[in-house]
């Protein structure tokens, strides 16, 4: 399915805060975490359709939808809308999806509305980290005469199927208005909806009803749900403010982390992936990687070298930011750490970490957690 060749960054909207959303990145760059897409591969499941034969569907590789991979793009991702859609005759699969939406959809980010003590301060989460769960599109907030309008903006309607583009913004729309519900503990009331596509037949417009209310419009230029502004300021059931600030803090450094991603060479990026995937299994070496990415080992390095860098330096780049992301779990010894990074002597990561962070692993670990808490 054709994408188009970039997408333009959403302007930043100053009614939440003043951080600016993360941009929308290239086609070619543009993904949707697992995590995300596994809400939509779980829709499809509970009506009938497995994962293998949605592969099979899109002409995937079986294992392509496993959810232990990273992520997929966003062609892919509304392609497999579409095949959910036509294996499990429902056309309003994209409603159903988002109806499936749990705190597991939004990957980590989930967690930092969570501890929003109001819905205003959620939903400014929301429009900071939305790029941690997809690149499909951008939220904003309007304030007016005591009504707030939530806006969804998208770059990806104008190369989509008709069927594709309902489902694209009726996931994420009734995905939002489930989540929502399910953090204040109660259906909070819709003034309206507004859908970016033509009116659809009777059926459809029927599941629309129920699922947001009889207030629905078609063919407006932007997705939108429009509500009484008070609720914003209403508080939310069971958040714990206290742990706001060390899940942003981790929330940022996963965004920095993606933003560096989408302004490498690709396929920087996805060797530094392909490594930490392969480093546990002592297979982190280039024939390997080069195997993994369908690439001869010569074409590798040929486009390593394009890209101003080499397989040893991505490696080792990608050793060091894994092995700081390990030592801050505290679940993980320091045995397994070395483990996990490739290393079958303690004494070659110690030396490792010193070279790496100029400590100790234990030192180092110390020294993140303080940071964590500071």
């Amino acid at each position: 399915m054709p994408v188009p060749p970039a997408a333009t960054p959403f302007p930043p909207s100053s009614a939440l805060d003043a951080d600016a959303p993360c941009p929308i990145p290239p086609a070619a760059d543009a993904r949707v975490a697992m995590a995300y897409a596994q809400t939509a591969v779980a829709t499809a499941q509970s009506l009938g359709v497995t994962p293998a034969q949605l592969c099979a569907r899109l002409g995937w590789v079986d294992g392509t939808l496993d959810a232990a991979r990273d992520s997929l793009a966003v062609a892919d991702y509304l392609a497999l809308l579409g095949a959910g859609d036509a294996l499990a005759v429902d056309p309003v699969f994209g409603l159903h999806t988002g109806l499936h939406a749990r705190l597991s959809t939004y990957p980590f980010y989930g967690l930092v509305v969570c501890a929003c003590t109001t819905l205003r301060g959620a939903f400014a989460q929301t429009r900071r980290y939305e790029g941690l769960a997809h690149d499909l599109g951008r939220s904003r907030l309007e304030e007016r005469g005591g009504i707030a309008t939530y806006y969804w903006d998208t770059p990806w309607l104008p190369a989509c199927t008709p069927a594709q583009a309902r489902h694209l913004v009726d996931s994420v729309l009734a995905g939002i208005l489930t989540f929502v519900s399910w953090l204040a503990h109660e259906r909070l009331p819709v003034r309206e909806i507004g859908l970016p596509y033509p009116e659809p037949d009777a059926a459809i417009r029927a599941a629309h009803a129920q699922v947001f209310g009889p207030a629905v419009v078609y063919g407006v230029p932007a997705a939108y749900g429009r509500f009484d502004a008070a609720l914003l300021d209403r508080p939310v059931p069971n958040a714990d403010g206290s742990m706001l600030k060390v899940l942003q803090r981790h929330a940022d450094e996963l965004l920095a982390a993606r933003r560096r991603e989408t302004s490498e060479p690709r396929i920087v990026s996805d060797v530094r992936r392909e490594i930490a995937a392969q480093l546990a299994n002592d297979r982190a070496r280039i024939d390997d990687v080069a195997a993994a990415l369908a690439l001869s080992t010569r074409t590798l390095q040929r486009k390593l070298a394009e890209a101003g860098t080499n397989f040893q330096a991505v490696h080792d780049t990608a050793r060091q930011a894994l092995a700081e992301e390990l030592l801050r779990d505290s679940q993980l010894n320091l045995t397994d750490v070395a483990f996990m990074l490739g290393y079958r002597e303690q004494s070659s990561f110690n030396r490792a970490c010193r070279d790496w962070f100029g400590a100790t692993p234990a030192r180092t670990r110390e020294r993140l957690r303080g940071a964590a808490g500071a």
